[in-house]
């Protein structure tokens, strides 16, 4: 366990300069943030450097490759989640050259989100992790070919949904962090191997370092290629170690963000009204006057209500 802390504590520390030295030179690019405009309480926040990505993806993926040793599945992870970092710069990189919040079409990022998430299947497939563990349970099911669309859909709603949660300073990046961190947990009690608790802990840490600088009012922003490569290593390091059934569970947050958007939807386009003041469900909890502060300690606290319920079979 000294080990899996020693991933968390140099996460951390490879982090914080990184974090720290990229603000000014974000600033410098002019890498400022569109804010959108109905979004009333965060007028005050055009301009905030984004692309706060580079520090902590940098971090964990260095701190990573540094303390594992030997091969494993710690590569594909780091492959899949960059795979998804790229579909997020390329959307960053359009909306600031149309000075919008408007990047790659619908469409397209779908067909760059589906192109990753059947590689990420198919290399479960064949390397035969088509194993997975029964939610608050020791008990495993092999599910075959099976893991194949389970895996496409778990790569396209978690990146979606972990990119849909990022919406408020501090919220995607905390309940990232504690998600991380009891994943990590778990995979050293289930006895896992091959770099994916490793993987864990370094994201754990190095988002710790990250939040230094995005807890309201945030000096910087991931933006959408480290929320769509937060959501990548989530549904990787979930998938690759057989515990993909339990992402709906710690995942909690997330799930919530995407559900509350779908009602949305359907509700105004069946019936002309909104279920929400507005979705995703933490704006519509802004709406109602909690800080954003609140929300994001909140919505992390009940993401570590279920990592505890998880560890459970195994304390």
């Amino acid at each position: 366990m000294h080990e899996l802390v020693l991933c968390l504590l140099t996460g951390f520390a490879l982090s914080l300069p990184l974090c720290a030295v990229q603000i000014p030179l974000l600033k410098r690019a002019g890498a400022g943030q569109n804010i959108l405009c109905y979004v009333k309480e965060h007028r005050d926040k055009g301009g905030t450097p984004t692309m706060g990505w580079l520090g902590f993806t940098l971090a964990a993926a260095g701190a990573s490759l540094l303390l594992f040793q030997g091969d494993g599945r710690l590569f594909p992870a780091l492959a899949v989640g960059g795979g998804y970092l790229l579909v997020g710069l390329l959307d960053d990189l359009l909306k600031k050259r149309r000075k919008d919040n408007l990047g790659l079409r619908p469409y397209q990022k779908i067909c760059f989100q589906l192109a990753v998430a059947l590689i990420a299947a198919f290399y479960c497939l064949y390397a035969g992790a088509t194993k997975v563990y029964l939610p608050f349970t020791k008990q495993m099911i092999d599910l075959s070919w099976g893991i194949v669309p389970l895996g496409i859909f778990v790569f396209l709603a978690t990146v979606n949904c972990v990119n849909l949660t990022d919406g408020l300073d501090g919220l995607a990046g905390s309940v990232s962090a504690v998600f991380f961190l009891f994943l990590g947990v778990l995979l050293s009690l289930e006895g896992q191997s091959g770099g994916l608790e490793v993987l864990s802990f370094c994201l754990a840490g190095a988002l710790a370092a990250y939040l230094v600088f995005n807890v309201g009012r945030a000096s910087v922003f991931m933006g959408d290629t480290g929320s769509l490569a937060l959501g990548g290593f989530a549904a990787a390091l979930s998938l690759f170690s057989g515990n993909v059934l339990l992402l709906p569970f710690l995942g909690a947050m997330f799930v919530v963000s995407g559900i509350s958007v779908i009602l949305q939807v359907i509700s105004y386009q069946t019936r002309k009204k909104r279920i929400f003041l507005m979705a995703p469900i933490h704006h519509h909890f802004q709406e109602k006057g909690f800080s954003e502060g609140k929300i994001a300690y909140c919505y992390a606290a009940v993401t570590a209500f279920f990592g505890l319920l998880l560890l459970l079979p195994y304390l």
